[in-house]
């Protein structure tokens, strides 16, 4: 029996043409179904043109209405492909495992690094993957599908910015391989105990802050005037410097005055945080109760703060809920 696939389009590489002042998005998702040189016979797709932009335009409210427009649809459908660009698409992924909890049909955000109507692309590859995988039996939830992987959507990042491996999975494995017509899961995911859940608030006050040898903490006090929560990111396994005359950790004190949530990430990619391993990520847990990512990827860790804060406008079980696991998110306390 055919699988009901509906097809939202956002924009993206993928659906690019040359405007005379670079790649813009407005290829339709018509197009892009006409484009392929076969649809799965498992499927049966409609579309829906939701937006049509390069991701980097791509913002918290957009993320809403992606989330939204699923909903709507969510009866309807056995499962979703939605097409955007590729610079962004982490955090969207990221966003959306938030915004839809316990979803029991496949979300599927795919894209591609040449435009679908190149001599030479990716986007051909990544697209009728998505739709494969979207229909194989027992998968549930939010993925990127791209180059042949499919990545849980709290695990998706952006490792290489031409090439067409553009994605990989951090800290946990791919969900499956797609090679051919052949979807080898690696991590099956499980049916949801409960129901579908959809949220439809984001808090966007979240600012992340790289830190460099150099930077001036005073920073800290522009950011806790103007934002709920800050994310740090640290070097190793985290931790904030505190040696004069560039001390860190004393402004933790006017953070918390000023209601700030400080989490602290490491700017390695791969393996997380363990801020009780040096003094300088000890003294921050321990004086101050900053939260720290362990094995979230940043992307995970700005949309999970962003819905977090918006749900508990209080405050008073941000803690608790950044660290209780929600679409596979975090999994590594040391």
């Amino acid at each position: 029996m055919k699988k009901k696939l509906l097809l939202i389009a956002t924009g993206g590489t993928i659906a690019s043409k040359s405007s005379g002042k670079g790649l813009s998005p407005s290829i339709s998702p018509e197009e892009l179904l006409n484009q392929l040189p076969e649809i799965p016979e498992e499927c049966e797709i409609d579309t829906y043109s939701l937006l049509n932009i390069d991701s980097t335009n791509i913002q918290p409210e957009h993320w809403l209405l992606i989330a939204g427009t699923v909903e709507k649809n969510y009866p309807f459908y056995d499962g979703f492909v939605i097409t955007h660009g590729t610079d962004t698409m982490a955090y969207t992924a990221a966003a959306l495992s938030y915004l839809i909890q316990n979803a029991d049909k496949p979300v599927i955000l795919t894209g591609s690094q040449k435009p679908i109507i190149d001599a030479v692309t990716d986007a051909w590859k990544n697209l009728l993957d998505s739709f494969l995988f979207a229909c194989h039996e027992n998968v549930y939830g939010v993925y990127v599908v791209f180059s042949g992987q499919a990545i849980l959507g709290t695990h998706a990042k952006k490792i290489k910015s031409k090439s067409f491996e553009a994605f990989n999975s951090i800290n946990y494995p791919a969900a499956a391989f797609i090679n051919g017509r052949h979807v080898i899961q690696y991590t099956p995911s499980q049916s949801p105990a409960e129901k579908v859940r959809f949220y439809h608030k984001l808090n966007p006050r979240v600012f992340v802050l790289k830190l460099i040898p150099g930077v001036n903490p005073d920073i800290l006090d522009y950011i806790a005037l103007h934002y709920d929560a800050v994310l740090i990111e640290s070097y190793g396994v985290g931790g904030l410097p505190f040696a004069s005359p560039r001390n860190f950790i004393d402004k933790l004190e006017h953070l918390k005055e000023q209601g700030c949530i400080v989490v602290v990430a490491t700017q390695a990619m791969y393996e997380g945080s363990d801020m009780s391993v040096y003094e300088v990520g000890v003294r921050a847990l321990q004086e101050y109760d900053v939260l720290q990512t362990y094995d979230m990827t940043v992307e995970a860790a700005v949309t999970k703060l962003m819905w977090i804060l918006a749900e508990e406008e209080g405050g008073v079980r941000i803690k608790e809920i950044f660290y209780t696991p929600i679409n596979n998110d975090i999994h590594t306390f040391f």
